[in-house]
């Protein structure tokens, strides 16, 4: 399984009056994982659009365990949890610069036609995608 790190500095425009960072925050922030981990497998959210592919989110669960705060540092884990060809699962951790799991999360996608939002089989439209998650999967 590969799984790809990244991190991001807490800005102020992400908190709240608490200086907590907002719930939708973290939402963000697991796509700044997602794009970290398929680049690091080598491959661009850009070019697939270019293709005419979109990935929608399909489904999020996400578990908030403690606050990040702003000034600080947010650490963000990002693996391919499950595959099946045409839907992908990338889990997420996020933790504190202490090194607390803040977040636990796991988003669904599928590869659409943007013309028509049709699912798309990655296997076939993108075999070296394909390929690259079958490895990096859990």
């Amino acid at each position: 399984m590969q799984i790809s790190e990244t991190s991001v500095d807490v800005r102020y425009a992400e908190t709240d009056q608490m200086g907590v960072v907002y719930h939708a925050n973290y939402l963000v922030w697991m796509e700044i994982g997602r794009t970290r981990l398929i680049e690091d497998l080598g491959f661009r959210y850009a070019d697939m659009e270019k293709e005419g592919i979109l990935s929608p989110v399909i489904d999020i669960e996400i578990s908030y365990k403690m606050p990040v705060r702003y000034g600080e540092k947010a650490y963000i884990k990002t693996w391919v949890e499950e595959y099946d060809g045409i839907r992908v699962t990338y889990g997420y951790e996020i933790t504190t610069e202490r090194g607390e799991l803040s977040v636990k999360a796991l988003s669904k996608h599928a590869c659409v036609k943007k013309t028509n939002f049709r699912p798309v089989s990655i296997k076939k439209v993108f075999p070296d995608w394909h390929e690259a998650y079958e490895k990096a999967k859990k």
